[in-house]
């Protein structure tokens, strides 16, 4: 049960009662499906069906913009899924990702081979492309760019492996930076934002980094048991013979060691995505960026100098999970919780960690970067425990009365 997760966060027992009742529509409005195309809502449809993290947020953005960005992710989700589908030979995947964006502009495209569980984004891509092309052209010329470049990037990296830190980088670049370098230009020309937002490459690119190394960092075993390496060699290397061997317990020192170095390393975008998201100004936007960034740290922050990474899987609670997208709403906030997982990092850093060093200074920076003239606001309810004690208790009971009687629950998860 969600809300035993969150026994001593006293907040998040709030925030989970608040978001079932209803709190939930101040970030997730109701979209008018009836107004839509029956291919626009088939869209809709795959959209929650394909994203745990990103429906919900997509859905809440304003205005035309909800269209584009939707259309954006089912034709990068079903890019990925002909890239992530092991049982495609080579000889016909590397030109299908280098002319998938071709596939936009012919009516009657779609792939009917794929054997991965999203494989409805590609057998129904008529329905996608349609859509698409019903875009505006200044969001189409955005999303063929960017789907052109991933896929090409891609077939780079399906015959090799990520060796180098910088070869991270640019992978993490293909599969997510160029995705915030297309949210980004789309977020100009709907002017929702300063055209300054979609011309800053840098910065977006680094929001999308920040994503992707978290997802990769967390998903060590996952990736291993499907036979998927995503850990740089440059990093691994320096602590173990083979990638695999972190998952063996005579391992962990080692294995937590290169775990912290690449926390450490997917750090060292925070200072820009602080920056990005101060620059921007429209609600719905806001609130679609910041939501991801504070779920990645922390996640960062659950995964730092955590065994379980080697052993199973790092989540953070549905309790934290509501919390924080209902909290992320404004810059001050985003640098509070930013603030507080970084401390939850550094009270965590080891005096033999090989990593120590740059984590603390890294470290040091995000805190500089998260403080303003004036002291910010503490996210901490100070309680009696008399008072904690029958919060809590009205609030699982007031829970296990509102929840519904079927087992089945969205996953707040990002990923």
């Amino acid at each position: 049960m969600d809300i035993l997760k969150s026994l001593g966060h006293p907040e998040e027992i709030y925030n989970l009662f608040k978001f079932k009742m209803g709190g939930c529509r101040a970030v997730m409005p109701k979209l008018d499906y009836e107004s839509m195309s029956e291919t626009l809502r088939t869209c809709y449809v795959y959209l929650n069906q394909t994203s745990r993290s990103f429906a919900a947020v997509i859905q809440a953005l304003d205005g035309e913009l909800r269209h584009a960005v939707c259309i954006f992710y089912l034709v990068l989700r079903a890019l990925d899924t002909v890239e992530d589908d092991m049982t495609i030979p080579l000889e016909k995947k590397v030109p299908l990702l280098h002319d998938f964006h071709t596939f936009l502009y012919e009516p009657d495209w779609c792939f009917t081979e794929s054997k991965e569980k999203d494989r409805q984004v590609l057998e129904d891509f008529p329905s996608i492309s349609v859509e698409f092309r019903n875009l505006g052209q200044e969001y189409q010329d955005v999303i063929s760019d960017i789907c052109h470049r991933m896929g090409v990037g891609m077939a780079e990296f399906l015959e090799k492996k990520v060796g180098t830190m910088q070869e991270w980088d640019k992978y993490c670049h293909y599969v997510a930076g160029l995705v915030g370098v297309g949210l980004s230009r789309l977020f100009s020309a709907s002017q929702l934002e300063d055209p300054e937002v979609g011309r800053d490459t840098e910065l977006a690119n680094s929001m999308g980094l920040f994503l992707q190394k978290t997802n990769i960092i967390r998903d060590y075993l996952e990736d291993q048991q499907e036979g998927r390496v995503f850990w740089p060699q440059e990093a691994w290397s320096q602590f173990a013979s083979h990638l695999q061997d972190f998952a063996q317990p005579q391992n962990l020192s080692s294995a937590l060691a290169c775990l912290n170095l690449l926390v450490t390393d997917a750090l060292r975008h925070v200072p820009d995505v602080i920056a990005y998201l101060s620059r921007l100004r429209n609600q719905s936007v806001f609130n679609f960026c910041a939501i991801p960034q504070v779920m990645a740290i922390a996640t960062l922050s659950a995964c730092y100098n955590n065994p379980q990474v080697f052993q199973g899987v790092v989540k953070i609670r549905k309790g934290q999970a509501v919390t924080l997208m209902m909290e992320a709403t404004n810059m001050q906030a985003v640098q509070s919780i930013i603030a507080q997982y970084t401390q939850e990092i550094l009270q965590k850093v080891s005096l033999s960690d090989p990593s120590r060093d740059k984590t603390l200074c890294i470290l040091g920076v995000i805190q500089e970067k998260t403080l303003s003239k004036t002291a910010l606001p503490s996210r901490a309810h100070h309680l009696s425990p008399f008072y904690l004690s029958a919060a809590m208790l009205l609030a699982a009971l007031s829970w296990q009365y509102l929840s519904p009687q079927s087992p089945g629950s969205t996953d707040m998860q990002g990923s």
